[in-house]
């Protein structure tokens, strides 16, 4: 797949054919990237590699557009390596024996092979072991691009070899840079006032192409005076913002609304929450999701909170969408300002561990039926306290395993309803070593 930056052998054929402005501001060096400071700087890990001389096999990961495949260009002419291009899409196992004979005789006869794999990620588990033998004995230096998460999607064989290079979408900062580039490349200004310019750029979101594709296209008007935000919008469809609903941006979103409202910042969790919506989420998956999240961080704190989740759900179900998910937005809302408890969560999952491990222990025997007269004769249901006949209408008996330590697993907090179950909890406690005192 071609990138923004690439750099490629000039064909003096088509030397006077139209060239793309991505094409004419492909950077010649690695320090003509723009953005990634963070990693080519020479305290970052690719500039300190550079610098040592010592280039390992990586794996770049990042959204569209930000230079993976420009910077690993770069890489290759910076240490004299011979770069090889390949997309895991188009490339099966023939060509990729052909790919790996081509670089051992290419090593040779003196001279390595950078081989960049474009989204690395779509190779299967088996294709990626083939690269393990090659990068061991040197016969190439692997650079795959992955806008995927690679600890999900990359074998951990190929991940030890490798180092994980992470790259950013391009800030705002970078991208005016970028325009700038561009319009000195094209010699004249751009016909637009500031706030269509902000636009444009929030527009690209993050990518380079896309910018230089929209400066392209801007270019080429003809119009008299500077538009702004509303000529600029009206010309211009708006590019959809990046979102995989089965990809790893899916789960970054989630987890961004799963976050903010655990944060207790209503704000930031209608913002996650409209962002995926309009990323084409499916409102049930979010629905879902909401209700974990009562059960989870609220529970006990708020009991009412997972019933407006389940009724907002219900909602959306009987009115779809938009309307249904208005009824989403005020269970959002309504969540991250409620009291927060993890406590039942807690004592959930440590209640689990502790079945685990003590899974083959008898209830004691006086809280065992005994409808049998050799149940009976065995013990069961001996020494049984009947609570309702008890002072209090609580015997304080130990309903463990014998022999099982009392454990105390759920700690309410004093935030919301929880306060009044604390009281509740110490009381028993209290009541519990006065009988069995």
């Amino acid at each position: 797949m071609a990138d923004l930056f690439d750099t490629v052998p000039r064909d003096p054929a088509g030397a006077a054919a139209p060239r793309p402005l991505a094409d004419r501001l492909r950077p010649r060096s690695l320090s003509e990237v723009i953005g990634q400071e963070q990693v080519l700087s020479p305290e970052g890990p690719l500039g300190a590699m550079l610098a040592a001389h010592s280039l390992s096999s990586l794996i770049l990961w990042g959204p569209p557009g930000v230079g993976k495949t420009t910077i690993a260009r770069l890489l290759a002419a910076e240490t004299d390596l011979a770069f090889v291009q390949i997309s895991a899409i188009f490339t099966g196992v023939p060509d990729l024996k052909k790919v790996f004979e081509a670089a051992r005789i290419r090593r040779q006869n003196g001279q390595g092979t950078l081989l960049f794999v474009d989204e690395i990620h779509r190779f299967n588990k088996a294709q990626q072991d083939g690269f393990l033998p090659h990068m061991e004995d040197g016969t190439i230096l692997l650079v795959g691009a992955t806008t995927e998460n690679p600890s999900f999607e990359l074998n951990a064989a190929l991940l030890s070899r490798a180092q994980v290079i992470i790259l950013d979408r391009l800030s705002l900062a970078d991208l005016e840079r970028l325009a700038q580039r561009a319009e000195k490349e094209l010699g004249r200004a751009l016909p637009l006032k500031g706030e269509a310019r902000e636009a444009m750029l929030e527009m690209a979101d993050g990518d380079g192409r896309a910018l230089l594709n929209l400066i392209e296209q801007v270019s080429a008007w003809k119009v008299d005076h500077a538009l702004d935000r509303d000529e600029l919008a009206k010309r211009l469809m708006r590019r959809a913002a990046r979102y995989d609903k089965s990809g790893d941006e899916h789960y970054n979103l989630i987890s961004a609304l799963h976050k903010s409202v655990r944060g207790s910042d209503p704000d930031a969790a209608l913002y996650w929450f409209a962002r995926m919506l309009e990323g084409g989420e499916d409102p049930r998956f979010l629905a879902r999701r909401l209700t974990r999240m009562a059960v989870e961080d609220i529970g006990l704190a708020d009991p009412q909170a997972q019933d407006v989740c389940l009724a907002g759900w219900q909602t959306y179900e009987r009115l779809g969408s938009p309307e249904g998910e208005l009824a989403l937005a005020e269970a959002v809302v309504y969540l991250a300002l409620a009291p927060k408890s993890n406590a039942v969560y807690v004592a959930y999952k440590a209640a689990r561990a502790a079945a685990k491990e003590t899974g083959s222990l008898m209830p004691p025997k006086h809280i065992l039926n005994a409808p049998t007269r050799l149940m009976k004769d065995v013990g069961y249901g001996a020494g049984y306290a009947y609570d309702h006949d008890a002072e209090d209408g609580f015997s304080g008996q130990d309903y463990f395993p014998e022999g099982m330590r009392r454990p105390v697993w759920y700690a309410p907090p004093e935030r919301g309803f929880e306060r009044e179950l604390k009281k509740r909890v110490d009381y028993f406690a209290k009541l519990r070593v006065k009988r069995q005192g």
